[in-house]
Order: structure tokens, then C-alpha cells, then sequence
């Protein structure tokens, strides 16, 4: 299972780089070849954004969610349960943060295991057993082991640069684009259709792999969690505790819903397609089926 879902998260990143070409290629075609000085820019900019917060994604986590650092002497118990995780999978010691929040829920950060962070919110501290716990601190861990970070950064990029260069090229449609390529002797009409095409749905399309993405290290992590702790039942159970809680954290943000082990926009979302969470019934089923064959 998690040879299968690096594979697919492979091919969607893959899928990603297609998509830029597509639109590289759309916007030559259109426009002509004043535009080949945009795609630097577009892809510039999505780099020094979303890089910049890959860099610091610990602090800027913290800042969004409201979590605060604690140390070991403020809940023994908590980092002995997460020393134990690291243990077994043989991974540095993260900070550990707490968000003062009712809705049972956690999340990890960090742009490498020796600047890792996972935060918990007090709702399932206080609502869950030692193994659904330790389930859920090592499917967190296993965020950190598989740099889902660095994942995350790479597709959020390459999504970035296709709406902002999208973006551009669809203003330069109002301001008299396409004059080069009325000058070079002009191109093929269906193929100027299938270009304005490709400009318009790119973003969406970009949107719908940076999703599936999130799904597949969602699903990844689980996989990874049950190798770190040998026993799918905690997990499991902790996710039937979070299937059966109604309540979602206080931030709701888009732009760390998909860091929570339950997205908080569940629910909430036009598709399945733009979810950055398998459906946790799903994910309890692929859990359950690890016990029948432990």
C-alpha cells in the first residue's frame, strides 16, 4: 500500500508537469511568443510564496492554528506515547504543541524530521485511549517520515504557477493579446479554441491534482502509521472516534485544512474531487482490512 500510493502521487506530479506544459504550449499558440517571458514570472512568483512558507511552515502553522509549544513536564504521558513513535520509526524527537480546541483533531508540520511539529487539540487528548493515540501520533510522524511537507510544497507550487500564469494570460485576452501571433501569419482556429480552452480550465484542473495529491499521502500516512506501530486496530479506532464526533476546529482556514488529520472542511467542499481528505469511512475500511491479515 505505500509502494502503491508513491507511485500515484508520483504520477500525479507528473500529471502537474504536464499541465504546465499544456499551458506553456496554449498560451504560445494564442498569444505567440510574447508571452514566453511570462512563464519565468508566473513561476517565480509561485516559488518565493510557497517556498518561502515551506521554510518556515512550522511557525506559520503555529501562528494560523493558535498552537502553543509545551515541554515534557506539562504532559509526561503525551511525550512518552510520541518518544515511542520515534522509536520505532527510527525518526528525530518533533516540538509538540497544543490547540486549545473541543473538536477532536491533529496535525504535523515542519519542512524536514529535524524541524517537525505535531500539535494536538485538547478535545482528543481528552476523548481518546492510549492506542487510538498512539495511532494518531504515528500517522502524524508518518507525515514527517514521508515529507509531506516538501510533497505538499511541490504540488502547491506548480498549481500556483498555472493560476497565476493563467491569470496573466487571461487579462492579456482584454489588452489586445494576440497581436504577434496576428503578425506571424496567425494559426489554426480549432487549435486557438483548444487553446483559450486549455487556459481557462487549467487552474481547475490544477486545483483537482493538488487535491489528489493531499489524498494520496493522507492515505499514505495511514499505511505508513500501521508500519510504524504494528497495529491498524488503534488508528482505526481513533478514526471512528473522529467519524462519530460532529464538532470541527475553530480555524478552518483552506490554506492548512488539509495539514488536520480530519479535514475540517469535510462536508464542505462542490466534489469529492477538490477534498483533500479520503473519506474517513474509506479509510477505516482499508484499516479493518489490515486487521483480518495481521
Amino acid at each position: 500500500m505505500q509502494a502503491a500510493n508513491r507511485r500515484k502521487t508520483i504520477g500525479l506530479l507528473v500529471g502537474m508537469g504536464v499541465l504546465v506544459w499544456l499551458v506553456v504550449y496554449a498560451a504560445l499558440t494564442y498569444f505567440g511568443t510574447s508571452t514566453a517571458g511570462i512563464v519565468p514570472i508566473a513561476v517565480g512568483i509561485a516559488l518565493v510564496s510557497v517556498w518561502g512558507s515551506y521554510y518556515g511552515s512550522d511557525k506559520l502553522v503555529i501562528t494560523m492554528t493558535g498552537a502553543k509549544l509545551i515541554q515534557e513536564s506539562d504532559n509526561p504521558k503525551l511525550f512518552g506515547l510520541i518518544q515511542e513513535v520515534t522509536i520505532a520509526s527510527g525518526l528525530p524527537m518533533p516540538k509538540v504543541a497544543i490547540v486549545v480546541d473541543t473538536a477532536p483533531n491533529a496535525f504535523a508540520t515542519g519542512r524536514n524530521p529535524e524541524h517537525a511539529l505535531i500539535a494536538f487539540t485538547t478535545g482528543i487528548l481528552d476523548a481518546m485511549d492510549r492506542d487510538q493515540l498512539q495511532g494518531v501520533i504515528a500517522h502524524e510522524m508518518a507525515h514527517v517520515a514521508n515529507r509531506d511537507t516538501l510533497v505538499s510544497a511541490v504540488a502547491a507550487t506548480t498549481a500556483g504557477a498555472i493560476a497565476i500564469l493563467s491569470d496573466m494570460l487571461t487579462r492579456m485576452m482584454w489588452f489586445g493579446g494576440g497581436r504577434d501571433r496576428d503578425r506571424e501569419g496567425g494559426a489554426n482556429p480549432l487549435a486557438l479554441i483548444v487553446s483559450l480552452v486549455i487556459l481557462i480550465l487549467a487552474p481547475l484542473a490544477a486545483m483537482m491534482l493538488k487535491s489528489a495529491i493531499s489524498r494520496k499521502r493522507e492515505s499514505l500516512a495511514d499505511a505508513t502509521a500501521v508500519s510504524f506501530t504494528r497495529n491498524p486496530a488503534g488508528l482505526r479506532s481513533a478514526l471512528e472516534v473522529l467519524a462519530a464526533d460532529s464538532t470541527v476546529v475553530h480555524q478552518r482556514s483552506t490554506a492548512v485544512a488539509h495539514i488536520w488529520i480530519e479535514s475540517p472542511l469535510d462536508g464542505k467542499s462542490v466534489s469529492k474531487l477538490f477534498s483533500t481528505h479520503p473519506p474517513i469511512a474509506e479509510r477505516i475500511a482499508v484499516l479493518k482490512s489490515m486487521e483480518s491479515l495481521a
